[in-house]
């Protein structure tokens, strides 16, 4: 993929208020046109043209088109397109991490092929949450639009995007800053924004109305009645769009096979604290870098038991000076340290704060254990607390690193052995309940695997969604709604899109499938030169074993080339062109070694004719 669009400075612009917290509004396929909202010594604001006096096309019978481009099939890459006529906005943009079966990849992207397509409708991006797998594909998505598409977003939400942008070296994207409360046009689209409670500040869900149909998208989101920033989810605001009319409501899937309430996020600190005190040595935790609350229990409990902080990691840096400087995270200079100060610190003294919590190869944790980390290391009678679930895909990954801190000394706490994480989304029991404010006429579970989706949908239907009206959607499904009556559409291109290094969309399921041989099979190496004129073998022929089990064994490599050479002869003295002869070859080589080892490794065939 490459980029199409010239770079120019990047920009927050503050959503021009024109009413009351709850009913404030813009013409956002513009830019506002009061004073602009700078945040940070490298972010200037732009002042926006004016106002349109253009009047807006009659709304007919066209469907709003709901379009989940990713979301539905795991819990990630969370991206769906609103469509109305000539109009259409994108609802998040985020990526999911590979696992077991996507060795060497880094990043999958969901394919939003459909919003290039249509380009030319696309009014807007508007972002619920600043976390990856709702922000991620953002550098991506924008490199491939040959236009600037303004992107809506809370402020601590556009600083974490602005830092990703920054590594893609985009500087002319468009940001504009959005709070709870407010509202915004987008053609046809009004899009309503209202404060969610998550594991990140800024948290927002949407209530979209068009023409055709009301939608409500609830973000990320869960029922804590003692949030750590005082934010809870705006009941109120449920309340009211409920009165107004939810033609269809999206929700996160994530907790739903959870059958209880979602504990406090309050609990984890008082957790952190206790075991912080009783520790004699270092204190390492390990967390998400974006959950900006965790991080903050997780400076208060250090505080609390006397510990200077050290931030390792360069995500957990990244965020915790972009959550410090944009005043979401509260902790004074003189509590931080750096990690090069650390050997001339008293152990009981230290909390290291670090990536790692899903067992991430090049994650400071994993090179910590493994002895690897330029300035941190671990001793016997250190504590380590992994303050998260592992994502699914990477449960061995973190028994790894768990054993190995094991084996050193170390005593690890996890979510198995105290209170050290808790969730950031609503359990089965805040779901029935935020479905019972809302009452939607037709239900749309999102952000969850199949599993997830379907328990979902079973609580709709308990609350009294009519079944016909519950929506199990896969990406690239359609829904259609035309003044409230939904069916389904016809589908569009959907599936992911795999970052591999600089590659973008290159590697194919044929490579993974390559890759995954290759790791567990090995690897075989035929090399001969064929006499086609006299159909004779020229020269000796080459074998090389990598990764096979008894592969060094001079016995088998000397019956292998006995066994291809006979294999080729045979061949070629029956005129076989050269595409047989490496059949020929590769199936001689496979045959015995299946026999000798119990193997079938990738073979690769080098034949020379001279």
């Amino acid at each position: 993929m490459s980029s199409k669009s010239k770079r120019r400075n990047g920009a927050y612009v503050a959503a021009k208020q024109t009413g009351s917290a709850d009913n404030t509004s813009m013409d956002a396929s513009k830019a506002p046109a009061d004073k602009p909202f700078a945040l940070g010594s490298t972010l200037r604001g732009k002042k926006a043209p004016k106002k349109s006096t253009a009047k807006k096309p009659k709304a007919d019978n066209a469907p709003l088109r709901i379009i989940p481009l990713g979301g539905l099939d795991a819990i990630g890459k969370n991206m769906t397109v609103f469509e109305y006529k000539d109009c259409m906005v994108v609802d998040d943009a985020g990526i999911m991490f590979p696992d077991d079966d996507h060795p060497g990849i880094d990043l999958i992207l969901p394919d939003y092929t459909y919003v290039l397509e249509n380009v030319d409708k696309l009014k807007g991006i508007f972002i619920t949450h600043g976390h990856e797998d709702h922000t991620g594909s953002l550098p991506y998505l924008l490199k491939d639009l040959d236009v600037q598409v303004p992107i809506y977003a809370t402020k601590l939400t556009l600083g974490l995007i602005e830092g990703k942008l920054e590594e893609h070296k985009i500087s002319n994207a468009k940001l504009v800053e959005v709070r709870a409360g407010d509202t915004i046009e987008l053609g046809y689209f009004k899009v309503h924004f209202f404060a969610v409670n998550h594991s990140i500040p800024g948290a927002v869900g949407a209530f979209i109305e068009s023409p055709a149909g009301n939608v409500l998208h609830t973000g990320d989101s869960k029922l804590d009645q003692t949030p750590i920033d005082g934010v809870t989810t705006d009941f109120g605001a449920l309340s009211r769009f409920g009165k107004m009319g939810v033609d269809l409501m999206m929700s996160d899937s994530t907790n739903a096979m959870v059958k209880t309430f979602t504990p406090s996020e309050a609990e984890v600190g008082k957790v952190l604290e206790r075991i912080m005190s009783r520790a004699t040595g270092r204190v390492i935790v390990a967390s998400f870098a974006s959950h900006i609350h965790r991080l903050q229990q997780i400076c208060d409990a250090a505080i609390a038991c006397d510990r200077k902080i050290v931030v390792t990691g360069r995500s957990m840096i990244q965020n915790l000076d972009i959550a410090r400087r944009l005043g979401y995270l509260h902790v004074g200079d003189e509590h931080l340290v750096d990690a090069y100060d650390l050997k001339t610190m008293p152990h009981d003294r230290i909390v290291v704060m670090c990536t790692g919590s899903q067992g991430e190869p090049l994650s400071a944790l994993t090179r910590i254990a493994n002895g690897e980390h330029r300035t941190i290391d671990i001793e016997e009678g250190d504590t380590v607390i992994i303050s998260a679930t592992p994502v699914p895909g990477n449960e061995m990954a973190v028994i790894r690193v768990i054993n190995t801190l094991a084996k050193i000394g170390a005593d690890v706490y996890d979510k198995s052995r105290a209170m050290v994480h808790v969730s950031g989304h609503a359990g089965a029991e805040e779901l029935k309940l935020i479905l019972s404010i809302v009452g939607p006429k037709a239900f749309m579970p999102v952000h969850g695997e199949a599993m997830h989706l379907r328990a979902h949908a079973d609580l709709a239907q308990a609350t009294g969604v009519d079944q016909k009206n519950i929506f199990i959607c896969e990406n690239g499904e359609v829904l259609e709604m035309t003044h409230g009556s939904i069916d389904y559409g016809s589908p569009v291109q959907s599936g992911i899109v795999l970052v591999d290094g600089l590659s973008v969309g290159d590697t194919s399921q044929d490579v993974l499938d390559e890759r995954g041989k290759l790791g567990s099979q090995g690897i075989a190496v035929l090399s001969a030169a064929v006499d086609c004129k006299n159909r004779d073998i020229a020269g000796e022929i080459m074998v090389s074993l990598r990764g096979i089990s008894g592969g060094d064994d001079v016995y088998l490599q000397e019956e292998l080339k006995k066994c291809v050479y006979n294999a080729l002869r045979r061949a070629i003295s029956k005129d076989t062109d050269m595409k047989s002869l490496r059949k020929n070859g590769k199936d001689a080589l496979l045959s015995l070694l299946w026999e000798r080892t119990k193997q079938r490794p990738m073979v690769i065939v080098n034949l020379i004719e001279v």
